[in-house]
């Protein structure tokens, strides 16, 4: 039961996030699944991805559209190219160590935390 509840507060926190702050919810949802469910990092990303299919994205961003705030020109070509670094990117992980993908991810974290705090 707590960890239905669990996955539940998880998946709340990351779709506000992600209707918030135009995140993908992968960004709050992969550390807690790594840390409140114990899942590798292969685990939480596998499981990530899982969950932010199309229905899911869809919803909010037809919100964003019907706001205005989506330009599909700029979305279509960063989507089809999305799709193909999406596939090598999961061919690519799977040669990676469990530490070091955690590494990488906490780095890139990181990085744009930053980035976003200290540049305009």
């Amino acid at each position: 039961m707590m960890e239905i509840l669990g996955a539940i507060l998880i998946g709340l926190f990351a779709g506000t996030a992600s209707g918030l702050f135009g995140i993908g919810g992968g960004l709050v949802m992969i550390p807690a699944l790594v840390y409140f469910f114990q899942l590798t990092q292969h685990q939480a990303q596998g499981t990530s991805l899982a969950v932010l299919t199309l229905p899911v994205v869809f919803l909010g961003a037809l919100k964003y559209y019907n706001e205005g705030n989506v330009q599909l020109k700029i979305a279509l070509f960063i989507a089809i190219s999305f799709i193909i670094g999406a596939y090598g990117g999961s061919v690519l992980v799977h040669k990676l160590s469990d530490p070091m993908l955690k590494k990488i991810f906490g780095s890139l974290l990181f990085v744009v935390s930053i980035k976003m705090i200290l540049g305009k």
